[in-house]
């Protein structure tokens, strides 16, 4: 089942931002302590085995899969002749939803999750209304023609910044779409997980 409670006791859980949110990092930087009434005090040293669960837990929760999902997502990095926890992240990138957010056009991959549930975007130009979608080179995705004028594309993009997206994907703001030009590879991955702590995890 996917946790549905407050995001930001994961993020002071994990110790990280898992959501990408500004609104995180602030609470983050206000309060660092484990939360619960004691969580100042179980902040010592963890096991080899707390070290893999803890990474294991932070992935799961950064994409918002159930742990079921992720398992599955584990399970078929793991049957692939790459490298498991490259392949790992490379299929959790692919997701649609995480295209989203990569792209600019979501604040976060929870609203990547939201756009993509809702239908908002077409892929090759058919309605997907999937957020696992896993998409592959060729690929391209863009806002349906009816959902182009709503204002939170523009609000996005102007949070974002000069937010620059990752060179698998090319974007065109003015458009509202993205090509899947390359497959993401170890530098476009999450530098704050440790694939290899997972895959020990796993291999217990």
């Amino acid at each position: 089942m996917r946790y549905t409670g407050p995001k930001a006791r994961l993020c002071r859980r994990e110790g990280v931002n898992l959501f990408g949110s500004p609104k995180y990092q602030k609470i983050l930087q206000r309060n660092q302590g484990i939360p619960g009434m004691h969580g100042a005090k179980r902040g010592g040293k963890l096991t080899e085995y707390g070290k893999q669960l803890r990474e294991k837990q932070k992935a799961k929760r950064m994409f918002g899969l159930s742990e079921k999902q992720f398992a599955r997502y584990y399970d078929r990095a793991s049957r692939s002749r790459a490298v498991t926890g490259d392949k790992l992240l490379e299929l959790l990138e692919r997701r649609l939803d995480n295209v989203l957010y990569r792209s600019g056009f979501a604040m976060t991959r929870d609203q990547g999750r939201q756009f993509s549930s809702h239908g908002i975007f077409l892929v090759n130009g058919r309605r997907v209304d999937i957020p696992s979608y896993e998409v592959r080179v060729g690929d391209k995705i863009e806002v349906r023609e009816a959902k182009k004028s709503s204002s939170v594309f523009t609000k996005n993009k102007e949070e974002q910044g000069e937010y620059t997206a990752p060179s698998w994907l090319k974007v065109d703001n003015k458009k509202l779409s993205v090509e899947i030009v390359a497959l993401p590879d170890v530098k476009h991955f999450e530098q704050i997980i440790e694939p290899q702590l997972i895959v020990e995890f796993y291999s217990r």
